[in-house]
């Protein structure tokens, strides 16, 4: 069951990530519930104050919370580099970033600047932790693989979003004008197609061949795409701070949109040339991720050369980027990650003989349970961008019934590894 590559002397304690991965779920709930609460109020605009909190309850609560966990997992596994002190940056950046989500959430919703104070405090603290850690591991790396330079650039873009997030908290919370007002464009951009982007790229370079058996990636994509996405995501911020270059900003955008576009649709087509010809939640959940991603890629490509079109473009781009990519291709992952680290860590205790099979963690229908149950929720999330009216409601309970689907199946996984390890000294461990 070793997989060639991998580390897995060097893992972290499960307790790191599992952590991450068990509260992500809660914050999807809580989107959930504050878009049924607030109604079509979230789709008037992108920028409404119950907009802004259910978008930042999933990228934060949610995204953020397992990609940090994950980040800690993967860099000693897949890229040999253990994190410093792991463990307590995974307790004070979990914290840190549980109260930070759960207090800008709160800012936003309830038009409250001490909240959203609390939360740049909070947040700023959780993600220099992170990013010290992470970066000081980053410095380490031997082998600047196409997954390491993917990482770099992701954990760079990161950096840049928490600075731009924090100017704008500025403005939420102490009322202080932005340098720009073009930071409610780059904010965003940085964290999708900067962060969450390259990080799903470094990561797709292992994960995908590796776990469903697809060819490898063409090395000048993986070598190439997140180095260009950077540079053309630099020099798009550039040309939008300032704006006196007609039709740079839009030619740039549909570049970098073009980048996304060719990077989803070659991970679709080295998926349908995969060997094991046996679907699964995971493969299901990234060909959602990436049918999306390109979707919204191509959208905001007519955004950019139509700025006179309806600001609703905007809310289908967010949900698709976000829902429909970011949050579908972490499911899938979870479904591998869990049980692969619980079967990893029984090893150890049992032996490799004594620890069940990674199946036996989570059986395959409930995972095609929230396959199924998710993509109703992208899909009534993208026609309630468009016709919020009644279709909102709809959304949320599509929404809160995945996030409820996916809590069950990993708390179910987590239990039996809990039970199974404490059967360890009766196998003779």
């Amino acid at each position: 069951m070793q997989q060639p590559g991998l580390k897995l002397e060097q893992a972290p304690p499960i307790a790191v990530p599992f952590r991450f991965f068990l509260t992500a779920p809660l914050f999807l709930l809580a989107a959930a519930a504050l878009l049924a609460w607030s109604g079509a109020a979230s789709f008037d605009a992108r920028a409404t104050p119950a907009a802004l909190a259910v978008t930042h309850l999933v990228t934060l609560g949610y995204m953020a919370m397992v990609m940090l966990g994950a980040m800690l997992q993967i860099l000693p596994v897949l890229v040999g580099t253990p994190v410093p002190a792991a463990r307590a940056v995974a307790g004070a950046a979990h914290a840190l970033l549980v109260v930070g989500a759960a207090s800008l959430a709160a800012g936003f919703a309830l038009g409250q600047p001490l909240a959203t104070r609390a939360a740049a405090w909070t947040l700023g603290g959780a993600f220099a932790v992170f990013l010290v850690a992470v970066a000081t591991a980053l410095t380490r790396v031997a082998v600047r693989s196409a997954t390491v330079l993917g990482m770099t650039l992701a954990t760079a873009a990161l950096a840049i979003t928490v600075v731009l997030g924090l100017e704008l908290a500025a403005m939420h919370g102490w009322g202080i004008a932005p340098p720009s007002f073009a930071l409610r464009e780059l904010h965003p951009a940085w964290g999708l197609a900067g962060w969450t982007g390259l990080l799903v790229a470094g990561v797709a370079y292992q994960v995908v061949p590796m776990f469903q058996m697809t060819p490898p990636y063409p090395p000048p994509l993986a070598r190439g795409f997140p180095v260009a996405v950077f540079v053309l995501l630099a020099a798009w911020s550039a040309a939008a701070w300032h704006g006196d270059v007609p039709g740079l900003e839009a030619t740039l955008a549909v570049l970098l949109a073009g980048g996304y576009i060719t990077f989803a649709v070659t991970t679709l087509v080295l998926q349908i040339q995969r060997r094991r010809r046996i679907p699964d939640a995971t493969l299901a959940f990234w060909q959602i991720g990436m049918a999306s991603v390109a979707l919204a890629s191509a959208v905001w490509c007519v955004r950019a050369v139509r700025p006179e079109a309806p600001e609703a473009l905007d809310l289908l781009i967010g949900v698709l980027a976000i829902v429909g990519g970011a949050v579908s291709v972490i499911a899938g992952m979870l479904y591998k990650i869990v049980p692969f680290l619980g079967w990893f860590h029984l090893q150890a205790s049992v032996g490799p003989k004594g620890a069940p099979h990674m199946k036996k963690f989570l059986g395959d229908s409930p995972q095609q349970l929230h396959v199924r149950v998710h993509l109703v929720a992208v899909a009534a999330l993208c026609a309630a961008a468009l016709w919020p009216q009644p279709l909102v409601y709809v959304a949320a309970a599509a929404l809160g019934a995945s996030a409820l689907v996916q809590f069950r199946n990993l708390v179910l996984a987590a239990r039996f590894y809990r039970a199974e390890l404490a059967r360890a000294p009766a196998t003779g461990a």
